[in-house]
C-alpha cells in the first residue's frame, strides 16, 4: 500500500472509531443499555429466549444484549413503537415468524393493538407476498390466543 493510501485509511479508520459513540462504550455499558431494552419492552420480565442463548451460546448471548439491544434498539432515532411495528414488520417479511411473535408480544407490551399489528400482516402481502403473510397471520394468531388465554379474557389489552 502507498504511503497516502494509507494515510488515507488509517485517517477512515480514526474518523469511524471517533464518530461512533456507542462503540467507544465498555461491553459492560452496552450490555446494561440492552437489558435495560429488555426489561422496557418485556414489562421487567427477562426475555426466555436470550436466557436460554445465555446458558448455551453464551458470546452469541452477549453479541445481541450488547450491539443488537444495546447499540441498535436503544438508539434514539425511533420511538419503541414504531421501532417494533418496524420489527414485526421485517421479520413477517422475512418469514421469520418466532422473532416475530417476540417482537409482536413487545408491541402489544407497549401500546400498539392487535388491530395494528394486523394492518402490518396485510401491508405483507404486497411486500413479501401472500405466502409470508398467512403464515405471519397464523402467528400472530397464535400469539394473541396466548395472551388472551393468560390474561383470561376475549381481547387482548396493551
Amino acid at each position: 500500500m502507498t504511503q497516502p493510501r494509507l494515510r488515507a485509511a488509517v485517517a477512515a479508520l480514526a474518523l469511524a472509531a471517533t464518530s461512533c459513540g456507542a462503540a467507544a462504550d465498555t461491553r459492560d455499558e452496552r450490555r446494561q443499555r440492552g437489558d435495560a431494552v429488555v426489561q422496557k419492552l418485556n414489562k421487567g420480565a427477562p426475555q426466555p429466549a436470550l436466557e436460554a442463548m445465555r446458558r448455551e451460546f453464551p458470546f452469541l448471548a452477549e453479541a445481541t444484549e450488547a450491539y443488537a439491544l444495546g447499540d441498535v434498539w436503544s438508539r434514539r432515532g425511533l420511538d419503541d413503537r414504531t421501532r417494533q411495528i418496524a420489527a414485526v414488520a421485517a421479520f413477517a417479511a422475512l418469514g421469520q415468524l418466532p422473532f416475530m411473535q417476540v417482537h409482536a408480544g413487545y408491541a402489544l407490551n407497549i401500546g400498539v393493538s392487535e388491530e395494528e399489528l394486523k394492518e402490518v400482516v396485510y401491508v405483507t402481502t404486497v411486500t413479501a407476498g401472500f405466502p409470508r403473510a398467512i403464515a405471519a397471520s397464523q402467528a400472530l394468531s397464535e400469539l394473541f390466543a396466548e395472551r388472551r388465554a393468560s390474561a383470561g379474557t376475549s381481547e387482548v389489552r396493551p
